[in-house]
């Protein structure tokens, strides 16, 4: 596993993501053959997998997702929806939420943006924080699966 170099408080934002990056990118070069990973189930705490839950392949490919955006950023607004989407329809009522919801943000973001920040903030740390521990046992169970040393 790659060793963080930068010196960040323990709980900096910084400090998370740069520890979100080293284990996937310890996952990526443990994992040899992604598909493996199809149809294995990833354990919850007790043991028992959730029904309807993604298989490890699917978390797989979406840890390396994520970690390409936390490393180059997001792609535009516009790319990004199209993206989920998988088409650009719909165009026009698209534009009449969003300025909608742009009206919405701005009054309310104006009222309190130390708030929002706070909450956003706290938000995505858990998130990176959560993320971080599937990457691992991900790589846990790819490693049991094919009998490497742990």
């Amino acid at each position: 596993m790659q060793v963080l170099t930068k010196c960040y408080p323990k709980n900096c934002l910084l400090t998370v993501m740069d520890r979100y990056l080293a284990v996937v990118r310890n996952m990526e070069q443990v994992v040899m053959i992604p598909s493996l990973l199809r149809d294995v189930q990833l354990s919850e705490h007790g043991g028992q997998a959730q029904k309807g839950a993604s298989d490890l392949y699917a978390y797989f490919t979406m840890l390396k997702a994520i970690r390409m955006d936390v490393e180059h950023g997001l792609l535009p607004k516009e790319e990004w929806q199209a993206k989920v989407a998988g088409r650009k329809g719909d165009e026009a009522e698209n534009e009449a939420a969003e300025t909608e919801e742009t009206k919405e943000e701005k009054v309310s973001g104006e009222l309190d943006l130390e708030t929002q920040f706070h909450v956003h903030f706290s938000s995505l740390h858990r998130i990176l924080t959560h993320l971080t521990a599937k990457a691992q046992e991900v790589t846990r169970k790819y490693q049991e699966m094919t009998g490497q040393v742990l």
